[in-house]
């Protein structure tokens, strides 16, 4: 096959975090009440924090992608690759082990 494959990836480490939870759950806790309460109701009294949707709040590491190029024949191979270009270009620290592929993009 002819063309090219551009691939977004991330590193993985240890102390990644990706927690997901409501944010009625998030307006139950006393300090990010008090928290909301001192920056936007300063001075008043007798309040209570609500949402009508409970909607879902994602805390998450902030990760940056990088990209590589491959042939569209090296398809199967692709997590190796980014592994690889990974430790090439030393993007993989001491607690951080592997890559994680974010997008695939065939180029014409």
């Amino acid at each position: 096959m002819d063309g090219m494959i551009k691939v977004s990836y991330t590193i993985m480490c240890k102390n990644d975090v990706n927690i997901e939870l409501t944010l009625n759950k998030l307006l139950e806790n006393e300090k990010v009440m008090k928290a909301i309460k001192s920056e936007f109701a300063t001075g008043l009294r007798n309040l209570a924090l609500t949402s009508p949707h409970n909607s879902e709040v994602s805390i998450k590491s902030a990760k940056e992608v990088y990209e590589l190029e491959v042939s569209k024949n090296d398809f199967a191979d692709l997590l190796e690759l980014a592994e690889e270009d990974a430790r090439k270009n030393k993007r993989l620290k001491k607690e951080c082990d592997g890559v994680e592929l974010v997008d695939i993009v065939t180029i014409d």
